[in-house]
């Protein structure tokens, strides 16, 4: 049998899916990737066909092996990162979906969730889940499928239907139904886990009506997942590392210690503060979340979400049409007219943390008659910093600056632009460290399955071998800094406005 010289990590992501081959030393040697369509049945709904998440996966996850001229026997072990929130519902006996799945920027139960508050559940579902109640999770979009599918519920009841985020979904299919699990820190963000008790909550479910049967078991990050159906690969191989996308990128980074911070720039931005043993509970409407889970004991984190940041670069592509390709964006935005501010907020699904306005639309403010693709570029570009500094500055008035490290790691698709990234270092005011491996999701997700089976070492002494690759300076004079961001924050209480005004 060929020996065992790669882990493979799968990253299913909101617009496509990648497979990733890494060696013993954690360095690349194989990839593939396939984008899947999206659709938006309604204004504020998002979602997905299921058998694109499945087939792109596979398809990508063959590519991998066959570009690296390697077999199923050659890899030690499968991890698995995924968007989370995103919710699918299947039948457990013929693994048929029951609906599209409702992916985490869909909106349509922003109404419920409103009912939920003013019936007076908001408190006690943020007690036990450190979430707020929002759209955003899996809860209640669970309850709009059993709601809306003919027959759903009374198959649910019946403990015909199951219930999981992308990883329980791709792992159930993986192993021929054979798995009905997820990790910690995927379940962390359904709105029904316990954090604090680590476990499904039965009050949660009942008010919502889920069926606990519905639900996977609950793993720690680093666990056995399951075995591959020999015929997708080749042979059988294990499933050793699970992890949420922001969460497998925390790890990444080796953000292991209290005050480590790290943001990720994909379809959106999320930044992780790293909490330790103590889940920290935000006055700044944060997130309470699950950094990592290991030998049964969670890491805790506070969490700042934004629901558009690598999309809103999209968007100027597939909507307004003024690029061909993303890399575009950082010659435009150079280009562009420096006595002209124009500010994009956007708010295209609504506005996450820390303000938490489902209802939100995108606006632009600042437009002239000269205003043109490069001015629109720079303002897209920049809405990313501005939302991470407000994020910051959130983090700040949590948890104490004296243990919250001064420098921000970054990682995900946005970070490959220069020009992003000074803006970014320049409107928070602190250095940011780009590293080496631009890959830190699916490193964090191929690290947690490699060191199960003893093909990575432990967590230390993979934190010594993070190293920086650029590190972005603050170089913005205060004032500037300052005006640009009272700017923005202007932009976004009048974008709040007109949706409170209009209603």
């Amino acid at each position: 049998m060929p020996s065992k010289q790669y882990i493979l990590a799968i990253d299913q992501g909101t617009t496509s899916s990648r497979a990733i081959l890494f060696d013993a030393d954690m360095t690349i040697v194989a990839r593939a990737q396939e984008e899947f369509p999206q659709h938006f049945p309604q204004s504020g709904w998002v979602e997905h066909d299921p058998s694109d998440l499945w087939t792109t996966v596979v398809e990508t996850a063959r590519g991998a092996l066959k570009q690296a001229n390697a077999t199923a026997d050659h890899v030690a072990a499968i991890g698995i990162t995924n968007q989370r929130e995103t919710t699918l519902v299947w039948d457990r006996t013929t693994g048929e979906p029951v609906y599209n799945a409702i992916v985490w920027q869909d909106r349509r139960t922003a109404e419920f969730c409103r009912d939920l508050t003013a019936a007076g559940h908001a408190e006690m579902i943020t007690d036990r889940t450190g979430l707020l109640v929002d759209p955003y999770f899996s809860a209640t979009k669970v309850k709009w499928i059993l709601d809306h599918v003919d027959g759903a519920r009374d198959k649910a009841r019946r403990g015909d239907l199951l219930f999981g985020t992308v990883d329980s979904y791709l792992i159930w299919k993986l192993t021929s139904g054979a798995s009905h699990v997820t990790d910690a820190t995927n379940a962390a963000r359904t709105m029904l886990y316990d954090i604090h008790k680590g476990r499904w909550s039965q009050t949660i479910c009942d008010l919502f009506d889920i069926p606990m049967a519905m639900l996977p078991e609950v793993k720690d990050c680093a666990a056995e997942f399951g075995t591959t159906q020999a015929d997708l690969f080749g042979a059988p191989i294990p499933i050793t590392g699970v992890a949420g996308d922001q969460q497998a990128a925390t790890v990444g980074q080796a953000c292991f210690e209290p005050g480590m911070m790290k943001s990720t720039y994909g379809t959106g931005c999320f930044a992780l503060l790293n909490t330790g043993n103590v889940p920290v509970r935000s006055n700044n409407r944060l997130l309470t979340t699950i950094a990592y889970q290991l030998n049964g004991k969670p890491t805790y984190a506070l969490e700042g979400s934004i629901f558009i940041a690598g999309a809103v670069v999209q968007w100027l592509r597939d909507g307004l049409q003024i690029i061909d390709n993303a890399s575009e964006t950082q010659s435009l935005a150079q280009s562009a007219d420096a006595g002209q501010d124009v500010i994009l907020v956007p708010a295209f699904t609504g506005l996450g943390a820390p303000y938490w306005n489902p209802d939100c639309r995108g606006a632009i403010f600042g437009l002239t008659r000269n205003s043109g693709p490069a001015e629109l570029s720079k303002a897209a570009l920049e809405s990313v910093g501005f939302q991470t500094r407000d994020l910051l500055e959130a983090m700040k008035a949590d948890w104490s600056t004296d243990e919250a490290t001064a420098t921000l790691r970054v990682d995900g698709g946005m970070t490959a632009s220069d020009w992003t990234m000074q803006f970014l270092a320049d409107i928070i005011g602190a250095p940011v460290d780009r590293p080496e491996v631009l890959e830190t999701t699916a490193l964090g997700a191929a690290w947690l399955a490699g060191q199960f089976v003893g093909f990575y070492p432990e967590q230390h002494t993979f934190a010594r071998r993070w190293k920086v690759d650029i590190r972005f300076e603050p170089a913005m004079e205060d004032a500037v800094r300052d005006r640009r961001y009272a700017a923005w924050k202007r932009a976004v209480a009048a974008t709040m406005s007109a949706v409170s005004s209009s209603q």
